[in-house]
């Protein structure tokens, strides 16, 4: 298999987990989550769906040149891999956790695990393929971002 069909795959699943997750997303964005008080640096919800469509598809690319080098690397690729799979199941999860159980506080405690776990999957992608480590770059500064976020809004309405 080429690396192209690789990374296809790949993005294909992070786009699904995303489509999936947005199950959990849909009614409480409409009803619960306008009644919450907002920082003033809460992005309107129309930057969402667009940042992480992006961000899905980094992580696919990502994801999809480090399964390329398996045939060199098959420990540290299997290693960085199931990281990956970890840290995209927390990435579903925290969207149950806050809008569907409309939960900010075990969301914050989730977020802050997920971005140790990206931390780390940064770091082994890193060390397979440079290219693959800077794929997650602007995903670690998101999901920074989200977690002030985060904090901010279980702050604000305790």
């Amino acid at each position: 298999m080429n690396r192209i069909l690789k990374i296809l795959i790949f993005v294909a699943t992070c786009l699904g987990v995303g489509f999936i997750a947005s199950f959990a997303t849909q009614q409480s964005i409409d009803t619960w989550y306008p009644t919450l008080q907002k920082p003033s640096f809460n992005p309107p919800n129309e930057v969402f769906p667009a940042v992480w469509t992006f961000l899905y598809i980094l992580m696919g690319a990502a994801a999809g040149r480090v399964w390329d080098r398996i045939d060199f690397e098959p420990k540290p690729v299997k290693s960085a891999l199931l990281f990956f799979w970890i840290q995209l199941a927390l990435n579903g999860l925290w969207s149950v956790l806050f809008f569907y159980f409309q939960n900010p506080f075990l969301a914050l405690v989730e977020i802050v695990l997920l971005w140790l776990i990206i931390y780390e999957t940064y770091v082994k992608f890193k060390t397979i393929d440079r290219i693959a480590g800077w794929l997650f770059v602007p995903y670690l500064f998101w999901v920074a971002f989200a977690a002030v976020l985060n904090a901010s809004l279980w702050w604000l309405n305790r």
